[in-house]
């Protein structure tokens, strides 16, 4: 049964319960993002309450949830008032976003265009704070046939073995393949050795007859795709 605020209750409310109860008068998307996290970490720390400290981790990262969701949960302990248990609290949040997008994307299986392969690998990317190389295998009708992680790097990049990467595409008869990495920095432009990657495999793959079909490279600012750009 819900509860019933009287007008006087509704004075006696401390500043904590307040985003619960604007939530349950205008509804969760009508919620800011200082009342969603207020929400989220429950109770504040001994010397801030729980909206100040929510105001205050959103403030210290310019209110900006993109950055806050790509921090770690020993990152965030960092941040004055949130201890291990606020820190996986506020990172399982993120969490569960990031698989309800992975869940949407594994719906959309044929690949059609260059957005049809970010919306599919975006979730999976675009909050790493590392780089890794992804690649999506296509039979003839430019259906998925599987998603798959060939290497993990550091800030600066990551190495795409080619070996890896046609054993992997080869050993389920496929017929095209896509590649991706994310730039964590967010900067969309291909740097030398993504262009040098994009060649070598383009030419490994006409060889093998299993072409290359386009590259994304993804990152918060969207994606750049060699196809779309004529690149490739």
């Amino acid at each position: 049964m819900a509860e019933n605020y009287t007008h006087s209750s509704i004075q006696l409310l401390k500043e904590e319960d307040r985003p619960r109860e604007r939530i349950l008068k205008n509804g969760i998307a009508a919620a800011s993002d200082t009342d969603l996290l207020t929400v989220i970490l429950g109770t504040g720390s001994a010397t801030m309450g729980v909206a100040e400290l929510a105001h205050s981790l959103l403030e210290t990262h310019h209110f900006d949830l993109s950055i806050l969701c790509r921090m770690s949960i020993q990152q965030l302990q960092k941040a004055k008032g949130i201890g291990p248990a606020k820190a996986i609290t506020i990172a399982a949040a993120f969490e569960l976003g990031r698989r309800l997008d992975q869940h949407r994307a594994k719906k959309r299986v044929k690949i059609s265009s260059s957005k049809d392969v970010h919306e599919l690998l975006r979730p999976l990317l675009v909050d790493l704070a590392h780089e890794e190389f992804w690649i999506l295998c296509l039979n003839r009708a430019n259906m998925v046939l599987s998603q798959e992680k060939v290497s993990s790097g550091g800030l600066a990049g990551t190495v795409a073995d080619p070996k890896v990467i046609f054993e992997k595409a080869l050993s389920i008869q496929s017929s095209a393949i896509v590649l991706a990495h994310n730039h964590p920095s967010g900067n969309l432009k291909p740097s030398a050795s993504d262009d040098k990657i994009t060649k070598q495999l383009k030419n490994a793959g006409e060889f093998l007859d299993l072409p290359i079909i386009d590259h994304l490279i993804i990152s918060v600012q969207g994606y750049f795709s060699y196809a779309d750009e004529g690149k490739l």
